[in-house]
């Protein structure tokens, strides 16, 4: 397995026979910058989104129709991106769970809003989520933005994921001391990845308090389009 970032939320997971893009954001994103946005999306098979909000959709349409990916989001997000021309992959919803080739995709809670802008006004886009890959024998948690939640109780028992990539920027998700606490607390990760920082200048810049936090887990500070083997 490959987990590769492509900066902010957004990021490359080829596992088992999928290269799968979640919430893709290559135009605008400063993070990708100078960098090879073609490689970052070639061979993709599917796209999951995790909400609505610019920074995790505002290229789903365009990556979806160049490399003919479907897009998988909950039910409405999903309508809204294949009217405008996603290929159409799965709108599901909240406790869904979709084949993938040899890999599965869990639709799970996650805490935070979820919107996009029309004609400069707000459009509610259906439930904000995270994500539960499996496969080659490993399951991912990918918590899209969100805070520490009560659910991932149940998430970590029920889904047991190895891998966490945790939104932990602060500001507009759980900081990378929430991270750590909802990591301890609620999941036995072998590897955690924080996402969702260094962006700009209000999201928290290092994941030293994350490490710091998980002393027993190896945290990796990824490094935009450079694989992360697992």
């Amino acid at each position: 397995m490959n987990i590769l970032w492509l900066g902010h939320g957004s990021f490359r997971i080829e596992i088992g026979d999928q290269i799968l893009l979640v919430d893709p954001w290559l135009n605008g994103n400063p993070m990708m910058e100078g960098q090879d946005k073609d490689a970052a999306i070639a061979g993709a098979t599917h796209i999951l989104v995790t909400h609505g909000h610019f920074d995790h959709t505002a290229d789903i349409v365009e990556i979806s129709q160049k490399t003919g990916a479907p897009v998988s989001a909950i039910y409405e997000l999903a309508q809204y991106l294949y009217a405008k021309g996603a290929t159409e992959g799965h709108a599901f919803n909240k406790g869904g769970t979709i084949p993938l080739g040899t890999v599965t995709a869990s639709l799970v809670p996650a805490s935070h809003s979820s919107s996009i802008s029309v004609d400069d006004k707000p459009m509610y886009t259906g439930m904000e989520c995270g994500f539960m890959i499996s496969g080659e024998g490993k399951t991912v948690y990918v918590s899209g933005d969100t805070d520490i939640m009560a659910d991932m109780d149940w998430m970590g028992d029920f889904y047991k994921p190895d891998i966490g990539i945790l939104s932990a920027g602060g500001y507009y998700t759980m900081d990378m001391k929430g991270a750590a606490y909802a990591a301890k607390r609620y999941f036995d990760f072998k590897t955690v990845i924080p996402c969702h920082y260094r962006t700009f200048p209000a999201l928290e810049q290092s994941a030293s308090a994350l490490a710091e936090g998980l002393p027993r887990v190896a945290v990796i500070e990824p490094q935009v389009m450079q694989p992360i083997s697992l």
